[in-house]
């Protein structure tokens, strides 16, 4: 090529996509980052919401990499369009409500749709998508036979590059065009980090994002059961992105189907909660330090009692005879109550969501 190839990586804000785009970029690439943004996004949310504790700061991984790496991130919001791989996934689930092939493949082909078909984006095109998936790292979506199928589903062919696993894959096009050297690629495989870690100390990378089960909430089993449950209660399966940010906030209980309280935990979270107090019912104690409570529902008289005396039962108040709490009703007046706190064997186990 006369002008310096160009390529867009995935950057998700781990290990992985982190080396993939500095291993191109150390062979003369132009490396631009994406991260589109689901609303399920671990990173965009809980660390901002909740108490700082501890010497680490907080952060957006996806950011941060992009900021050690020294490259422009493209922040682009895809909730909408992301319902439909949500919802009618063609590859099904994984151990949750995580789609996670059906969501690789959708990935892929929006950043060859917005980087390589389009140019919108940037004064120039790009020639290639660069991921850091590795063989057999992922038992949904990163397995041998899963690599085809996201290359070709996506549209991206040949034009997607693996550079971790590099070695185990056919050929692509910027091997075969000299864009990028294959044996200055990887041939990674399986579930150890070891090869990553040892590859990021090399390049002199002091500091990275730990996984936990990816960068995604739908891959955890507490959050897949409080979506499962907000559909059932609601009896479709539509939400909207406030629906699945409060699903990350505080303690959810269900006494009765017809209701559900969201418990904050902490002082981080209550602030948080108290933002949406203006659209939903709340509780919160007046006697002694507690948790703000959100009600999510159509609560009775009787409900309302039930559930002031859980709010009491989680604030310091838990071991008097009568606590003193505040219903507040969205443009209405609230309503003082005095409740005894709930006993904690008195939860019952189905009550927790």
């Amino acid at each position: 090529m006369s002008e310096q190839p160009r390529a867009v990586a995935l950057i998700s804000g781990g290990l992985d996509s982190m080396l993939a785009a500095r291993v191109v970029m150390d062979q003369g690439v132009h490396v631009e980052g994406v991260n589109f943004f689901t609303g399920f996004c671990v990173e965009g949310h809980t660390h901002a919401i909740r108490e700082h504790k501890g010497p680490k700061p907080k952060r957006n991984n996806a950011l941060w990499v992009a900021e050690q790496l020294g490259i422009p991130l493209h922040l682009i919001d895809v909730i909408e369009e992301y319902k439909d791989v949500l919802l009618n996934p063609k590859h099904g689930y994984g151990a949750n409500m995580n789609p996670c092939l059906d969501c690789k493949i959708f990935m892929v082909k929006k950043a060859r749709e917005l980087f390589i078909e389009s140019s919108f984006l940037s004064d120039h095109g790009f020639d290639f998508i660069i991921t850091g998936e590795v063989v057999g790292q992922r038992p949904k979506s990163q397995r041998k036979w899963t690599m085809p199928v996201i290359a070709s589903e996506s549209g991206a062919n040949d034009r997607l590059l693996r550079p971790l696993s590099a070695h185990n894959l056919p050929e692509t096009l910027p091997e075969r065009e000299g864009w990028v050297q294959r044996d200055k690629l990887f041939g990674f495989s399986g579930r150890d980090r070891k090869p990553q870690i040892a590859l990021a100390k090399s390049l002199g990378f002091e500091d990275w994002a730990q996984p936990a089960g990816g960068c995604c909430f739908l891959t955890d089993a507490n959050y897949s059961n409080k979506l499962v449950d907000l559909w059932k209660s609601r009896g479709n399966r539509e939400y909207e992105l406030d629906d699945i940010i409060l699903l990350k906030v505080g303690r959810h209980l269900r006494p009765a189907p017809h209701f559900k309280l969201i418990i904050g935990r902490e002082q981080g979270e209550n602030e948080y909660l108290r933002g949406y107090a203006y659209a939903l019912p709340s509780i919160e104690c007046l006697s002694h330090i507690g948790p703000l409570c959100l009600i999510d529902g159509d609560p009775s008289d009787a409900d309302l009692e039930l559930a002031a005396a859980l709010v009491a039962r989680y604030s310091q108040g838990r071991d008097v005879e009568s606590v003193t709490v505040e219903v507040r009703f969205p443009n209405k007046t609230g309503r003082v109550i005095h409740v005894r706190p709930v006993a904690a064997e008195d939860i019952a186990a189905d009550w927790w969501v």
